[in-house]
């Protein structure tokens, strides 16, 4: 069933995105604003699906942790998922990705629009000077730049280096750091087709405010974001082996609530 339900999941995902990406196609001459609300709509859509095909619901936490205005969100990637909820959760966010992925026919194009910052890998010591200009810009602005520290998708209880272009954008931008933890990995693999049901939370940890030195900045934030990640990925699996719950707990402010949960 699972596999079912992750196939219906991925043909309706692509037809939304198809409809959206093509009826929207005028946007792109528009404000980045417009951009900007149009990319909420869709990734929302795109969580709605995972929930009500897969049952892949989620719960933030921490949302009292992210400052008003200009920061840098310093994220655990594991999943497709990932690249998803942070526009349901940020005011005006900017993913930092490869360069190459604007060039995708028309969703590369969105991302061009809405100011996402490019990455040219090849050019190394280069592409961090351009790394740290074009965060500065956005930054300005008073938008929230995501940057995924080590580069790329690492399952649960892996690891690889952080790289240094989250070190460059803590030293060159003047911003606080936001880590965030999280445990999609757990119900959507890294190179899994399958989706499976449960309660995603991501966790948003204090900030790291400017002005530690590079090696004590990425100890930090690496040492919060991996503990974290640790003690969420083994709530997960402790959940899948129970029946999900049909309602979210939800933590603002230091206080519990209760409510239905999201997709």
């Amino acid at each position: 069933m699972t596999i079912l339900r992750s196939a219906i999941f991925l043909a309706a995902a692509l037809i939304w995105t198809s409809v959206i990406a093509v009826l929207c196609l005028p946007v792109l001459i528009m404000p980045r604003r417009l951009a900007q609300a149009t990319t909420r709509f869709w990734l929302h859509g795109l969580l709605q699906l995972g929930a009500w095909i897969c049952g892949l619901k989620y719960r933030v936490v921490g949302r009292a942790n992210l400052p008003s205005g200009a920061a840098i969100i310093a994220a655990k990637h594991q999943s497709a998922w990932d690249t998803f909820v942070f526009h349901q959760i940020l005011d005006d966010p900017v993913f930092v990705m490869k360069r190459e992925l604007f060039g995708i026919p028309l969703v590369g194009w969105y991302m061009r629009k809405v100011g996402s910052v490019g990455i040219d890998r090849s050019a190394r010591i280069q592409a961090l000077k351009t790394l740290a200009a074009d965060a500065k810009n956005v930054l300005s602005e008073g938008r929230q730049v995501i940057v995924f520290p080590e580069g790329t998708r690492v399952a649960p209880g892996d690891h690889k280096p952080y790289k240094p272009g989250v070190a460059v954008l803590y030293e060159r931008c003047s911003a606080p750091v936001v880590p965030v933890a999280l445990n999609s990995g757990v119900f959507w693999g890294r190179r899994s087709f399958a989706k499976h049901p449960g309660m995603i939370t991501l966790e948003i940890l204090p900030p790291i405010e400017p002005g530690m030195k590079r090696h004590d900045f990425l100890e930090t934030l690496k040492s919060r974001i991996e503990e974290a990640s640790t003690r969420l990925r083994d709530e997960a699996r402790s959940q899948r082996r129970q029946a999900p719950s049909a309602l979210e707990p939800v933590v603002e402010n230091n206080a519990t609530t209760t409510r239905e949960t999201r997709g």
